[in-house]
C-alpha cells in the first residue's frame, strides 16, 4: 500500500474508531439508560428536558475553545497531537460511564459531557486534517469515506452490543442493565483501540521553524484574534458557516435525540435500537455514494437533496404512529445523514486559505456545535410549554399521556425550520467568489 493511500486508510479508520461513541452511547443505550437506569421514576418529558440540557451544555463549552484550539494547532503543526489528546479523554470517560450507579443522573450527565467534549474536541482536528491527506481531486471522495467507514464500524459494535442486551447470559452477563453497562466499557476499547491506526498512519506536515509550547499558545491566540479581521475578507466563509449552523443543527438534533423521542411516543426500546442498526448499515454505503455524487452531480445540487429529505423526514416524523414508520424512517435517514455530513465537511475546505485549516475547520465545528445548542434545548423547552399549557385540561391520565405526546411530536417538528433556513442561507454562498477570498488572505497572511 502506498503511503497516500496508507493516509487516507488511516485518516479513515479514526472515523471508525470513534463512531461507536455517537451510536452505541450518544444516539442508542445513554437516552434510554438515562431514563430507564439513572433517571428511573422522573417525569418522560422532564427527563427529556434533562438529557437536552446535558448536550447543549457540551456543545458550549466544544464551541466556545474550538477555534482557539484550532488556530493553536496549526501554529505548532499539533492537529494529531490534540486529536490524540481528545480521542482518549473521550474514550476514558465513555469507559467511566460504567461505573456510575443506577439514580445517579447528575453524575450520569456530568460524565457524558465530558465524553462529548473529547468526542467533539477530537473531530475538530479530525475534519482539519482531510485537506492534508486528500488531493482537491478527491477530497469530497475521501470524506464520504470517513463517514462510510464511521457508519459501518459504528454498525458492527453497536450490533454486537445489542445482542448483549437482548441476550446477556450468553455473554455471562446477569441482565440488560449490566450488559448496557458493558456495552459503554466496549466503547471505550474499541474507539482507543483503532485510533492507533491513525497514529501510525497518518503523518502531519512539520513547520519549517519550531516554537516551544509557551510560544505555540500565544501565536495560536493571537492568529485566533486575527480570524476575527479576516472575516471581513471572508464573507462567502461566513455566509457558508451560517447556513451550515443552521441546517445541521437539525441534523445533529435528529441524530441525538431520535430515540428519545420514539420512547416518548411509547415504541419499544428494541424497536428504537433495531431502527438505529438500520441507519448504520444504510448509511455505509450512502455516504460513499454521497462522495462520489459530490464529485459527478456537484456538491451544492447534493447538499440540497439531503437538506430537502431531512424536511420531509421531520414531517414525517411528527405524524408517525406505528414502529413499522421509525424504521422506514431510519432508512432514509441513513440514505442522506453521512452525506450531508461529509459533503458540508468537504465543501468548506474549498472555501479556506490554505496553512490554516486547524482554525478555520474550529470556527466549522464551533457553529456546528453552537447549532446543536439550539435544537435538542428547542425541543425540550417546546414540548414542556406544550405540556404545561395543555396539562390543565387533562381529566384522567390516560389523556395526561396523550398531551405529553402531543407535545413530544411538536417539539420534533420545530426542527424543519432549521433546516428551511439553512437551505436559504445556502442559496447565496458562491464558490468562486470564496476561493478568490481565500487566495487574498493567503497572500496576505504571514
Amino acid at each position: 500500500m502506498d503511503k497516500p493511500k496508507k493516509q487516507i486508510w488511516g485518516w479513515a479508520m479514526y472515523d471508525w474508531a470513534n463512531s461507536a461513541f455517537a451510536t452505541t452511547v450518544m444516539a442508542g443505550f445513554f437516552p434510554i439508560f438515562f431514563k430507564e437506569y439513572w433517571s428511573v421514576g422522573t417525569d418522560v418529558n422532564v427527563s427529556t428536558a434533562q438529557l437536552g440540557v446535558a448536550n447543549s451544555i457540551a456543545s458550549l463549552i466544544v464551541a466556545l475553545m474550538a477555534p482557539i484550539l484550532g488556530a493553536i494547532a496549526d501554529k505548532g503543526s499539533a492537529k494529531k497531537k490534540f486529536l490524540i489528546f481528545f480521542a482518549y479523554l473521550g474514550a476514558l470517560m465513555t469507559a467511566g460511564l460504567f461505573l456510575v450507579q443506577q439514580g445517579d443522573w447528575a453524575m450520569a450527565v456530568f460524565v457524558y459531557v465530558m465524553g462529548i467534549i473529547g468526542f467533539s474536541g477530537a473531530n475538530i482536528f479530525y475534519d482539519s486534517l482531510l485537506p492534508s491527506v486528500a488531493g482537491k481531486h478527491e477530497i469530497d471522495r475521501v470524506s464520504g469515506l470517513g463517514f462510510g467507514m464511521g457508519y459501518l464500524g459504528g454498525g458492527v459494535l453497536f450490533a454486537l452490543n445489542v445482542a448483549m442486551t437482548l441476550m446477556p447470559e450468553t455473554f455471562g452477563l446477569a441482565d440488560a442493565s449490566e450488559a448496557v453497562r458493558y456495552a459503554f466499557l466496549s466503547v471505550a476499547l474499541w474507539w482507543g483501540g483503532f485510533t492507533l491506526f491513525t497514529i501510525f498512519w497518518v503523518d502531519e506536515a512539520k513547520k519549517t521553524h519550531s516554537m516551544n509550547a509557551l510560544a505555540i499558545v500565544k501565536a495560536g491566540i493571537k492568529q485566533y484574534l486575527d480570524t476575527w479581521k479576516k472575516i471581513r475578507h471572508l464573507q462567502t466563509v461566513s455566509l457558508f458557516l451560517a447556513a451550515y449552523w443552521f441546517y445541521i443543527d437539525g441534523v445533529d438534533t435528529i441524530i441525538r435525540m431520535a430515540v428519545d423521542y420514539g420512547m416518548s411516543l411509547g415504541f419499544e426500546s428494541t424497536d428504537l435500537i433495531i431502527a438505529l442498526l438500520i441507519t448504520q448499515f444504510v448509511g455505509f454505503p450512502a455516504a460513499i455514494i454521497f462522495g462520489r455524487m459530490g464529485e459527478r452531480w456537484g456538491v451544492r445540487r447534493s447538499i440540497y437533496l439531503a437538506i430537502f429529505a431531512y424536511m420531509i423526514i421531520t414531517f414525517w416524523g411528527v405524524l408517525m404512529t406505528k414502529p413499522i414508520e421509525f424504521y422506514s424512517l431510519a432508512i432514509a435517514i441513513g440514505l442522506v445523514q453521512g452525506g450531508i455530513q461529509a459533503l458540508s465537511r468537504s465543501y468548506f475546505s474549498r472555501l479556506i486559505p490554505k496553512g490554516q485549516e486547524g482554525e478555520f475547520y474550529g470556527f466549522f465545528n464551533m457553529l456546528g456545535k453552537f447549532a446543536a445548542i439550539l435544537g435538542p434545548m428547542l425541543i425540550g423547552i417546546v414540548g414542556l410549554t406544550i405540556k404545561g399549557t395543555l396539562a390543565p385540561l387533562a381529566s384522567t391520565p390516560e389523556e395526561l399521556e396523550a398531551i405529553g405526546q402531543i407535545a413530544s411530536r411538536w417539539g420534533i417538528g420545530s426542527v424543519v425550520i432549521l433546516f428551511v433556513v439553512g437551505a436559504v442561507l445556502f442559496k447565496f454562498v458562491d464558490e468562486e467568489e470564496g476561493k478568490r477570498e481565500a487566495a487574498y488572505i493567503e497572500a496576505h497572511s504571514d
